[in-house]
């Protein structure tokens, strides 16, 4: 998703515009950022983890969003969508509109040419001031490997896997992803297959 630098705003005025939007924008550091849309690859991954993720919290009082719903780390007031954000127990939000989740355990990402720098870096270090946060995961789009960070105290451990065997633990929503899953009818080229684990 590439982004667009635009004037300079407060969050209020951020919030009142996004509200009406029909694109949806990141905030960062008083700039609303346009985000163009993702491409095929992208929504197969994420529609792939939001299908194994609510089959298995169905029934458990933990909650998941896709893309959608904006989180919030207030410590920095960067406002942003992530692939994907989950937690277990009560959702906390900024305001009575509910569509600004503050308080997420799991963040998922899944990685692009235009944003992978900004997903592992500047994103990142904006998210690792979530105290709620715990896990934060990469996947790439150009082959089977998925990143795992995992917060230990005031350290984050990563773990990587790379194989379409592999399988990611989610400790902290009680849930586990197979990449066989996640990559299910992700296409690769010709290059990507060569690298990828296919």
């Amino acid at each position: 998703m590439e982004l667009q630098v635009q004037p300079e705003y407060t969050p209020e005025q951020y919030l009142a515009q996004e509200r009406e939007a029909v694109q949806k924008s990141e905030y960062v550091n008083g700039h609303i950022l346009a985000m163009a849309g993702a491409g095929r690859r992208h929504n197969q991954i994420t529609f792939n983890l939001a299908g194994e993720l609510r089959a298995q919290l169905k029934g458990r009082p933990c909650v998941a969003y896709v893309n959608d719903m904006r989180v919030k780390v207030s410590d920095t007031g960067l406002y942003t969508y992530p692939d994907l954000a989950a937690l277990c127990g009560e959702p906390g939000f900024e305001d009575n509109q509910m569509d600004t989740l503050v308080n997420p355990t799991v963040i998922v990402e899944v990685l692009s040419d235009s944003t992978e720098a900004y997903d592992r870096g500047a994103k990142f270090a904006h998210y690792r001031r979530l105290p709620s946060l715990t896990e934060y995961v990469l996947i790439a789009q150009d082959k089977v490997c998925v990143e795992h960070y995992v917060r230990q105290g005031k350290q984050w451990l990563l773990s990587e896997v790379d194989g379409l065997d592999g399988i990611i633990q989610l400790d902290s929503i009680g849930c586990s992803l197979s990449l066989q899953e996640v990559y299910d009818k992700v296409e690769f080229s010709g290059q990507d297959r060569a690298t990828s684990n296919l």
